[in-house]
């Protein structure tokens, strides 16, 4: 178990690009004959690495994540829930709304170390975060989790010196020399309180602009790349089809 830690899973998104009659989050995995939903990935990967509290931010219709995940014993944690209030200016999923669902979260997960992971993803190893962690030193403010990609229009591509310090996130770039994403994050209160302070006092919405703006601060933002790391993404039925053509390969 990792001292002071607390899982973070942003997961009020509307998912309007696939359109399910379900939340997204739980879209179903199909192994082993068992049913496991795309959010289980991300709550067992941090129980994995010793992470046993975990907060969820969702809106006012999942109803069915907390009757799903429950209390969070099932899968070894304590789950708790946040509802991020709808804002006029919230119309999509991706980083224009990821700020605020983070902040929503911000009085249970203040003065703690926060292991950031997304609801739609599946990351492997199971566990990046504990290998994340094990690269950090008290000093890292924030960890980013790095991981390949050939698509860099879709992420937050991540430039960093020869020690693993991140110089700047380019969000989505169309065109870019950058071949590692952030799939996740682990942080500490310093930034937990800067991500506050530019969300409610300075109303920045972008969540790339508040990890550039910290690295400017002076905050100390370092990098761990997962080796042999796969990310997966359920955000488009085009990504559907490819996480199962991807399990059928396994």
């Amino acid at each position: 178990m990792i001292e002071d830690a607390v899982g973070l899973i942003p997961a009020a998104g509307r998912g309007v690009r696939l359109g399910l009659p379900y939340p997204k989050e739980l879209y179903p995995i199909i192994r082993d004959n068992r049913y496991k939903p795309v959010a289980q990935f991300a709550v067992d990967s941090l129980v994995a690495s010793g992470v046993t509290d975990v907060v969820c931010v969702i809106n006012e219709t999942k109803h069915q994540l907390i009757g799903y995940f429950g209390d969070g014993h099932r899968f070894g944690c304590h789950m708790a829930y946040v509802v991020q209030e709808n804002r006029a200016s919230d119309g999509q999923s991706t980083s224009p709304g990821l700020a605020h669902a983070l902040d929503s979260a911000y009085r249970l997960v203040r003065g703690r170390t926060v292991f950031f992971g997304m609801a739609d993803t599946i990351m492997a190893p199971q566990d990046v975060f504990a290998q994340a962690w094990r690269s950090s030193g008290p000093e890292d403010d924030v960890v980013l989790v790095l991981f390949p990609t050939t698509r860099p229009e879709k992420f937050g591509m991540v430039r960093t010196d020869a020690e693993g310090r991140v110089l700047e996130i380019v969000d989505k770039p169309r065109q870019t020399r950058l071949t590692q994403m952030w799939g996740s994050i682990i942080w500490r209160p310093r930034f937990t309180e800067y991500l506050h302070d530019e969300v409610t006092v300075h109303g920045v919405a972008d969540f790339a602009c508040i990890l550039n703006g910290a690295i400017h601060a002076g905050l100390r933002v370092t990098a761990h790349a997962v080796s042999g790391g796969t990310y997966l993404d359920l955000g488009t039925y085009e990504e559907i089809r490819e996480l199962d053509a991807s399990l059928r390969e396994a």
